[in-house]
This record gives structure tokens, C-alpha cells and sequence, in this order.
């Protein structure tokens, strides 16, 4: 796990931007794994500029997203569909066939959720997956007590997360109770994941997520195990790492050649 420090989320966006770059420029079919929430979208703003801009190609590109509400109709504009269209994907030449986000209105969830899985393997697997961290230390919709091996599935809410994610809806009382994710098991199978946080109030959470203990009560600490895991913060978020000094001394100090 590499722990990088930085000053605001505007220079967290451009180097996550940066590492999606370089992995276009590599394979143009890169598999994309996108998140929803607050902490993703100066990422998906940068990006889009220098589609726009630079001509950044996403034309061969595939995105999958981690998660989805149940019981939303069609076209609601809190739907993550919605959501990942309108502040990324619609901004890019991403073919919108080529985008996948869980069927959370599917009559046979279970088998939505498998057909899910099946689609992430038969496109590969996912090249780089963006993450973000709720204050309970879950991410996609892996709330406290998820299974660190655990699958695409239905969850349920904790209200906490409902009270978190009402400020995109009109009141609490519309906030879906249950939601189609991706698995930490899932999450952990993509060949990079970097995680975002940014802010004084995800401060004990990313301590927990990176220095606690692997447990389920802070989903978010399995990335410890996985093999090339990126996590991003400013200096609010980072106010109570123990070892924030030894973070900032490997990144600035890492060879040229290491990359991110």
C-alpha cells in the first residue's frame, strides 16, 4: 500500500488523471472501475478536460461501475447510472455500450449480481479501479460486517450511510435501503485500486483503512492486502496517520522509474 499526500483535490485529481493517462496510452481497452459519491469527481472533471483538450482517447475503453441503488426507476437522476453518465462518462467518447453498472432493477437479483461478475471476468478484469471511502470505512456499498471475500450482492444500508447520501435526494425517506455492489473480493481482483479521501471529517477513518487492523468493521482496511494499492489524500485526511511523515519522505524520494 502507497499512502500519497498531497495538498488539495485538485492535485489529487490530476495525478489519479495521470495514472488513468498512462494506462490508456498503454492499452487503449483498459478496464475502467468507476465510483460514485463526492470524492471521484474532480478526477472525472480532470479527465474530461483533457478529453477535451488533449484529445485523451476513450473511445476502446471499458468501465464497470461498483455499485447501484435497488428500486430506483429508470432515468432517476440519483441513479448511479445516471450519476457516472453525467458527471463522466457523457463527457467522453466512452461508447455507452461499453459502460456496465448493476441491474438494481432486475426481478432475479441474484443472478443480476453473477451476470455482473461474469461480465467483469469476461472483459478481463479491472485494469484500475477508483475508490472512494464512506466515514464508516466502507467502500462501493461494502458496509461494517462485509465479508472480506465477499461478491457482487444486495446490501443493505446502515442509516448512517442513508443520512450521508441523502443530500442527493429531496429528504432521507428517499433513500433506497438496499443497493447492488461489488464485493471487497471483487474490488480486491482489480490490478490497481487507488482510493481517494480528502477532508478533516475521513481523518480517523483513513488511520483505521491504513495503519488499523484488517477487519470487517472498516471494510476499507483490506486494501492493505492487496498487491498495488494507491491511497490518496490531503493533509486534513492525513492529520491523524501515525507514519504521515514516512509517507511523504517515500513519495518524494521514490525512483523516477517506480511510477504510481
Amino acid at each position: 500500500m502507497e499512502v500519497v499526500i498531497l495538498p488539495g483535490s485538485k492535485q489529487i485529481a490530476a495525478l489519479a488523471a495521470d495514472a488513468i493517462q498512462v494506462l490508456l496510452q498503454r492499452k487503449p481497452d483498459a478496464v475502467l472501475g468507476l465510483a460514485t459519491g463526492s470524492s471521484p469527481l474532480p478526477i472525472y472533471s480532470e479527465l474530461a478536460l483533457r478529453h477535451e483538450r488533449d484529445g485523451l482517447d476513450f473511445s476502446q475503453a471499458r468501465a464497470f461501475a461498483l455499485d447501484e441503488y435497488v428500486g430506483l426507476p429508470a432515468g432517476h437522476p440519483e441513479s448511479y447510472r445516471e450519476v457516472i453518465t453525467r458527471e463522466f462518462t457523457g463527457r467522453v467518447n466512452i461508447s455507452p455500450a461499453n459502460v456496465h453498472v448493476p441491474d438494481g432493477a432486475a426481478a432475479d437479483i441474484p443472478a443480476a449480481c453473477q451476470a455482473y461478475e461474469d461480465a467483469i471476468r469476461a472483459a478481463g478484469g479491472v485494469d484500475l479501479q477508483l475508490l472512494g471511502v464512506g466515514t464508516d470505512g466502507h467502500i462501493g456499498f461494502n458496509e461494517p460486517g462485509s465479508s472480506l471475500v465477499s461478491r457482487t450482492r444486495i446490501k443493505t444500508l446502515i442509516e448512517q450511510t442513508r443520512r450521508d447520501n441523502a443530500r442527493f435526494f429531496d429528504s432521507l425517506a428517499e433513500v433506497p435501503h438496499h443497493v447492488l455492489t461489488q464485493g471487497l473480493g471483487t474490488i480486491l481482483d482489480a490490478r490497481h485500486v487507488i482510493l481517494v479521501a480528502t477532508g478533516a471529517q475521513k481523518a480517523q477513518t483513513v488511520r483505521d483503512l491504513v495503519e488499523g487492523p484488517v477487519a470487517a468493521i472498516c471494510a476499507a482496511s483490506v486494501l492493505q492486502l492487496h498487491p498495488h494499492a494507491t491511497i490518496m489524500v490531503d493533509e486534513a485526511a492525513a492529520s491523524s496517520l501515525r507514519l504521515a511523515d514516512y509517507y511523504r519522505h517515500s513519495y518524494d524520494n521514490k525512483p523516477p522509474w517506480q511510477g504510481l
